[in-house]
């Protein structure tokens, strides 16, 4: 037995690679949809960067769809 096998470090990875991914997505998509709203943070000055918002919620739909391969894989 290796010590990866008795940790489940494999599994953790994956699992750590999908939530990462997950929460990048979600926490984008959540910023988007606010200022479709018109809102905005409190003591927030700078304009919302919708280009930036949108780049980074496929990005994290990339490393989600990574995790979750990874862990359908083994």
């Amino acid at each position: 037995m290796d010590i990866l096998e008795v940790l489940g470090l494999d599994d953790l990875l994956a699992q750590f690679v999908l939530a990462i991914g997950a929460a990048m997505w979600l926490g984008n998509a959540f910023a988007i949809y606010q200022h479709k709203q018109g809102r905005s943070p409190k003591g927030v000055d700078t304009p919302f960067n919708t280009v930036r918002a949108w780049w980074l919620l496929w990005v994290g739909v990339v490393i989600s769809l990574w995790g979750l391969i990874s862990m359908l894989a083994k």
